[in-house]
């Protein structure tokens, strides 16, 4: 390729970007809803009855405590601000009304760029004044300037330095580099990690609490930053098993877990459309097992994960389409399964026309057929019209495993597939490979037809089937 073509071909990139981030930007409201109606606003008050536009609630802690049901929709006023998290409920969309920008679902608890949030620990270090759920970053100025997040391991009696666990682990050498982030564990210990052993392993469910530190060589960081946002480990939108979900024309950010989060044996009709969503994942999994982001999988080393949209398990009718998805710590949107034994389907799964920048894999998916499992299949996929860039290039590189990048990812598993599609996509820039498609069967492939792969540092196209691109 000549330098005359590749400039085409990136300037093609660049523009079809650009376009389906100004389309989904724009993109109207046009969800219709049998049932009741309820209404969200910055102005409203959670006294109200939430049943109309003037009457509607404010907090995300209300919504927590109301049930709509089945044909039911939940309405958040466009250009307002609602921080916090809430699970999904059965046959329930969740939407925008008004005009403006897109209402933002927010993970963070505040904005942080306070003077009076820090104390000063000295050295350069600032704590954040009370305690926090684990976060996997801070965000600064809107994505200005990233936290890298230090994570230590734990051998099952106190916390080791990473690249060697015989050092003990102290924040206040290891913190080298303005703007470094420390999450000092402060939720107790659990004899039951999540892959099997049984030593003490830190608790890292949901709300458990972490002291965070940050240095700062400028001074304090509400003074020198007119915006922190911090990436808490949460999902933003639990879904669960939760069937016929529908969540469109909002824009979820700033959360250390997933942004939509589903899974079980199958969910069904799950619709993510016309949504924005950034500044995703980051914070631990869990501490044990084999961990593939520390090549030596000691017992008690750290996994850090967080996708914009996942299903993990089985499911039946899963839409991610005409969605803005950029800065997340592993994949943008994903379906994944280790069966363990059991049996999954995936049928009719579609992502469609998205925008994915900036995430360490754009679409991931992986069946991982375990434990005498010979019947999960993925029946159905088609991966069309997308413009995915940046595998890699995100926030998300400061990750250990830097090897394994992908605007497609399905890695090295069985991947048991039939009537599955991939097309008439743009997979522009990757770290490491434009695509790593795989499957243990040569039938299970998907069919890739029309795609544009454009390498944008001289990397391979990467990995279809057991060759080498």
């Amino acid at each position: 390729m000549t330098q005359a073509e590749f400039e085409l071909l990136k300037n093609k990139a660049e523009n079809a970007a650009a376009g389906a981030k100004k389309r989904i930007g724009s993109a109207p409201d046009e969800t219709n809803v049998s049932g009741k109606r309820f209404y969200f606003s910055a102005g409203g008050s959670d006294e109200n009855d939430g049943t109309t536009p003037g009457t509607a609630f404010r907090t995300i802690e209300k919504l927590r405590s109301i049930e709509p049901g089945p044909g039911d929709g939940v309405f958040f006023r466009r250009g307002d601000l609602f921080r916090g998290s809430f699970a999904a409920r059965p046959g329930v969309t969740y939407a925008a009304y008004g005009e403006g920008e897109k209402p933002v679902i927010c993970g963070s608890p505040r904005n942080f760029a306070d003077p009076d949030c820090w104390e000063n620990e000295g050295g350069g270090i600032w704590r954040l004044r009370g305690t926090i759920p684990d976060c996997g970053t801070l965000v600064f100025n809107c994505g200005e300037f990233v936290s890298r997040k230090l994570i230590p391991s734990f051998d099952g009696r106190r916390f080791v330095c990473r690249d060697d666990p015989a050092v003990p682990f102290d924040f206040r050498r290891e913190m080298t580099l303005d703007l470094d982030l420390y999450c000092e564990f402060r939720g107790g210990f659990t004899e039951k990690p999540s892959k099997g052993e049984s030593f003490p392993v830190p608790d890292t469910r949901e709300g458990y609490p972490t002291v965070l530190y940050l240095r700062c060589d400028c001074g304090n960081p509400g003074e020198i930053f007119d915006d922190i946002e911090a990436l808490p480990a949460v999902h933003l939108i639990k879904v669960g098993s939760a069937n016929g979900v529908r969540i469109d024309n909002l824009r979820l950010e700033y959360c250390g877990r997933h942004a939509v989060a589903a899974g079980g044996s199958s969910v069904a009709g799950l619709h993510v459309s016309n949504c924005e969503i950034g500044w995703i994942g980051g914070a631990v999994q869990h501490y044990s097992g084999t961990d593939p982001n520390y090549p030596a999988g000691r017992r008690g080393s750290v996994t850090r994960y967080g996708n914009g949209v996942e299903i993990y398990g089985g499911c039946d009718g899963y839409t991610v389409e005409n969605c803005h998805i950029y800065q997340v710590y592993d994949a943008g949107a994903t379906h994944q399964i280790t069966t363990r034994g059991k049996e999954y389907l995936q049928k009719n799964v579609i992502y469609r026309n998205n925008l994915i920048e900036k995430c360490t894999y754009g679409i991931e998916y992986f069946l991982d057929r375990t434990d005498g499992d010979c019947r999960s299949l993925i029946d159905g996929c088609l991966i069309e019209g997308n413009v995915i860039t940046g595998a890699g290039f995100g926030w998300g590189s400061q990750r250990h495993n830097k090897e394994t990048p992908a605007l497609i990812k399905s890695w090295n598993y069985d991947n048991t597939a039939r009537n599955f599609v991939i097309r008439d996509n743009i997979l522009y820039g990757s770290t490491v490979r434009l695509i790593h498609v795989s499957a243990k069967e040569k039938s299970s492939l998907p069919l890739m037809t029309g795609n544009l792969l454009i390498p944008a540092g001289g990397e391979p196209a990467g990995i279809y089937g057991k060759n080498i691109l």
